[in-house]
């Protein structure tokens, strides 16, 4: 009997809702506010970190959520907001200041083919998530199985996931773009998740973490996250690194 206990223990752990913040509940984007691809940014409009309709962003703005919400140290997504301004792609009525998070989706500026949870531009659509680009991915993640043996996503699944689904990308998308920019950024992505996700405590990112921000634009504060740890520059380059090493990625 102890096999099944302990699966039943796991299921209920896993489903037991933890309170979220006061003021930073979730609340899905409407049909007018603006949403990026990135999942990571768009839960922090939808739980009201940014502005909920994701609108008239600046550096600012992003430095103080990020903080917040992931503990992410100041001055971390400098270059990526630098970027918005340096290609001009603000949409905003003050294009050198703030822009929308509907702005980060210009094709190969910021966004690029490949991603784990939006379809290629080719495709018609890279903003809003896509359940058929999705399935594939978290099947490979192991999301669809939850045990108490296995609750987490390491490093090594999530570097071949992201693999798979860049071979499958360059193989039915005829325009896809391997740029410079798509190489370089490839597996950054699936760091910046992973670290965003990642329970140092364990020392991996719970599945069912990953799953909600991946899945649903949403901090999974009701499956127990907390950033504990501050999530550095140098503990973004190291997770990249290890995630590269994983599938032999070459400059």
């Amino acid at each position: 009997m102890r096999a099944p206990t302990l699966t039943l223990l796991a299921f209920a752990t896993s489903s037991l809702a933890f309170p979220e913040p006061r003021g930073h509940e979730y609340r899905a984007a409407g049909p007018f506010d603006s949403r990026s691809p990135c999942p990571g940014l768009n839960a922090l409009a939808n739980h009201g970190y940014l502005p909920r309709d994701g609108k008239n962003i600046d550096y600012e703005k992003i430095n103080e959520a990020a903080k917040a919400a992931y503990k992410f140290v100041p001055g971390f997504y400098k270059d990526a907001v630098n970027m918005v301004f340096e290609f001009n792609i603000s949409t905003t009525s003050q294009p050198n200041e703030t822009f929308n998070l509907f702005d980060l989706a210009r094709h190969d500026t910021i966004e690029v083919d490949g991603s784990l949870t939006r379809n290629d531009i080719y495709f018609g659509d890279d903003v809003h998530f896509d359940a058929s680009v999705w399935a594939p991915v978290a099947k490979d993640l192991g999301l669809n199985h939850y045990h108490f043996s296995d609750r987490f996503v390491t490093v090594k699944t999530a570097a071949k996931a992201t693999k798979n689904r860049l071979d499958l990308a360059k193989r039915i998308n005829p325009e896809f773009n391997a740029s410079m920019h798509q190489h370089q950024t490839e597996y950054g992505t699936t760091a910046l998740y992973l670290l965003t996700m990642w329970d140092d405590d364990k020392n991996a990112a719970p599945k069912t973490w990953v799953k909600a921000l991946l899945s649903e634009d949403r901090i999974p504060y009701k499956e127990g996250y907390q950033a504990k740890l501050a999530k550095t520059t140098e503990r973004i380059i190291a997770m990249t690194e290890a995630v590269r090493a994983v599938v032999g990625w070459k400059p």
